[in-house]
């Protein structure tokens, strides 16, 4: 699986096929990040080195979700609603398309109190590979620290 930082999905970053779908996933990133308060690029847990999808999905699993709202916030949430705002955001991070519901859907999701449909994995759900102390890429700068990107657009 490609490592991908931010909110592009997997099947754009792996295979440069972007849908109506790409853009799912990037608004369930974003919703992730908007309940937790953490970006998912540069996310750092002290008990794992998963990113800010992976880190969801855990908290998801072991019935804890609620672990992953933003401190800050207090008590003052509606817990139904954000617990709803997480698995939509789940469920807009699926790995595959065709499992991630169209936007009209998470409005729908977002706006209605119905049941909703379980998250799969969601894509992207990796650990960060950490450099070896001795490797010579641990002596070289692997990543720049500049968080801007320029795209240049050229004709095949």
């Amino acid at each position: 699986m490609v490592f991908c930082s931010g909110y592009m999905s997997p099947e754009y970053a792996s295979d440069g096929v972007y849908s109506v779908k790409s853009d799912v996933f990037s608004f369930g990133v974003l919703m992730l990040e908007i309940v937790s308060g953490k970006r998912n690029r540069g996310f750092n847990h002290p008990d794992h080195r998963f990113n800010l999808l992976g880190h969801a999905w855990t908290l998801h699993m072991e019935g804890r979700p609620l672990e992953l709202i933003d401190a800050s916030l207090g008590e003052a949430y509606n817990q139904s609603e954000v617990l709803r705002a997480l698995n939509v955001g789940l469920l807009c991070v699926q790995c595959n398309p065709d499992d991630r519901p169209n936007m009209s859907s998470v409005v729908l999701m977002l706006g209605s109190e119905g049941a909703l449909p379980q998250p799969k994995e969601p894509g992207f759900f990796t650990q960060r590979i950490m450099l070896e102390a001795n490797s010579s890429l641990s002596r070289k700068a692997a990543f720049s620290g500049n968080e801007c990107t320029i795209t240049l657009i050229d004709g095949r």
